[in-house]
């Protein structure tokens, strides 16, 4: 049952009890301006995304004249509450590759492009085993004068970067490269499960190709002649973002609000993200262009964010050291409403468990904080939250990196809803968070509307109350201390 506007007010009247030292008027600042974001509104923002979606194609990805029309709508409606907003134009490369046709010695390998790889119209040459092993092909002495020339070279995945692999076999003079995979997971045709990428701003020479760890063990023991034909290569094409500020508040302490605007194109992508845009839009609408607050809002709507964060990296390259310093945080929000909902706020006291690669994220001081408040609010509207990890999946990855303290709150992807999270928040154990995860079934029908209204209440909780305070405890260093560098686009 959607929880009613009244039960929740009562709620977010005491949501903020020992989340820091700020006055009684911005409890009150905060828990007005979430009150004033309803379910009613957010949906309408969605339905107005998917009608988008329906009238181009099914779906809003970049690129596509479904996206563009999905900034009109974000922008005219910042617009007409007054808000000056820039949708700047963005130019990327995109990679693209067919499953290449690889044969050794007359037998099929099942392989799979590296992203951002160079194709061939087809090539046989000699393959070529390079030194085996986690550091294989990762210098020029792993080369050994074998006869790589004009030959394909074999490595194993491993330490050194695929760009720095590529690189290598190329300034050997080798035509192509296949990497074989250091685990044994295969997709259905036997390629390898995962893939890789060689990077947007390598000048890649050579195709590579991934095989399987099987494939390549076996082929060192018989190098043969091998035949590769790909079609793969990057293209241009063009994003915009939209960004609107208001017109109050420090511009020395901003606090900066996102969510990504694209779908993927696969669906309408109306739970991801539309739900983070709705929630991040209806708050902007409610606050206002020029609000009595005493730290300005910036609101960022990102594009490309399924295509590698591309349209918030960018965003943070373009800002000089000053700029990045009076960004006094980000919060971030992705995925708002998925239909087996639980309740989560970014990690930033690393407080949950480790990430499965053993990897410790760069979490800025201030992090913590934000953190606390927004878990603060989840309990007391009646949703114990639970950490969510700094994986790198989402639009906050840039700003943390470059220093930035963030935070943000999620309801769950593809992975499935444990007993104990089922337990805690009524769902179903064993199935997915978001069942519609990726798929042309994210529609708007699959919204969880009680998640909706908890979650984007809370989006405009956290930003009503950063926007009048930015100090105690759960507060982020002042920008004298703020410590900030460029991140380089991945």
């Amino acid at each position: 049952m959607v929880r009613t506007f009244l039960a929740l007010s009562t709620v977010l009247a005491v949501s903020v009890t020992g989340c820091s030292q700020s006055t009684p008027t911005v409890d009150r600042f905060a828990d007005d301006l979430a009150k004033s974001v309803t379910i009613d509104a957010m949906t309408g923002h969605l339905a107005k995304l998917e009608a988008i979606a329906d009238a181009h194609g099914g779906n809003r990805a970049f690129g596509t004249p479904g996206y563009d029309a999905s900034v009109d709508y974000v922008a005219n409606a910042l617009r007409a509450k007054g808000f000056d907003v820039a949708t700047p134009d963005l130019e990327i490369k995109v990679a693209y590759n067919e499953t290449p046709e690889l044969t050794i010695a007359g037998t099929r390998i099942p392989a799979r492009a590296l992203e951002y790889s160079t194709g061939t119209p087809g090539l046989t040459s000699p393959l070529v085993p390079i030194r085996a092993g986690a550091g294989s092909g990762c210098n020029s002495a792993d080369y050994g004068g074998l006869p790589v020339k004009g030959a394909v070279a074999l490595v194993d995945r491993g330490t050194c970067s695929f760009a720095i692999k590529e690189a290598t076999a190329a300034a050997q003079g080798a035509a192509a490269l296949l990497v074989a995979d250091d685990k044994d997971d295969v997709d259905d045709a036997g390629a390898p499960a995962r893939s890789g990428t060689l990077g947007a701003k390598t000048a890649v020479q050579i195709p590579v190709v991934l095989i399987p760890k099987a494939a390549g063990a076996r082929l060192r023991s018989a190098p043969a002649l091998a035949t590769l034909k790909l079609d793969a290569g990057v293209r241009i094409q063009h994003t915009r973002n939209v960004i609107a500020q208001t017109k109050t508040g420090s511009v020395h302490d901003v606090v900066m609000v996102g969510a990504h605007l694209d779908s993927v194109p696969e669906g309408p992508g109306i739970n991801d993200d539309g739900s983070g845009v709705a929630a991040v839009l209806e708050t902007a609408l409610q606050l206002g262009s020029a609000p009595a607050i005493n730290n300005a809002v910036r609101f960022a709507f990102w594009g490309a964010e399924e295509e590698g964060t591309i349209g918030s990296t960018r965003y943070v390259e373009s800002l000089d050291f000053e700029a990045l310093k009076d960004i006094a945080l980000y919060l971030n929000f992705d995925m708002l409403g998925s239909e087996n909902a639980g309740y989560f706020s970014y990690d930033g006291d690393l407080s949950g468990p480790p990430l499965p690669d053993g990897a410790v994220p760069r979490i800025p001081e201030g992090s913590a904080g934000i953190d606390r408040t927004l878990t603060n609010y989840l309990h007391s509207a009646g949703k114990p939250a639970r950490d969510y990890p700094f994986n790198g999946r989402s639009d906050y990855d840039t700003f943390t990196k470059a220093g930035i303290p963030a935070g943000g709150l999620g309801t769950g992807d593809e992975e499935n809803m444990n007993d104990e999270q089922a337990r805690l928040w009524g769902g179903i154990a064993g199935k997915p968070f978001d069942p519609n995860y990726h798929k042309k079934t994210d529609t708007l029908a699959h919204i969880n509307r009680t998640a909706m209204e908890i979650m984007g209440r809370g989006v405009a909780f956290g930003v009503g109350w950063y926007a009048q305070d930015l100090g105690g405890r759960n507060g982020v260093p002042v920008r004298g201390d703020r410590t900030r560098h460029v991140v380089a686009a991945s």
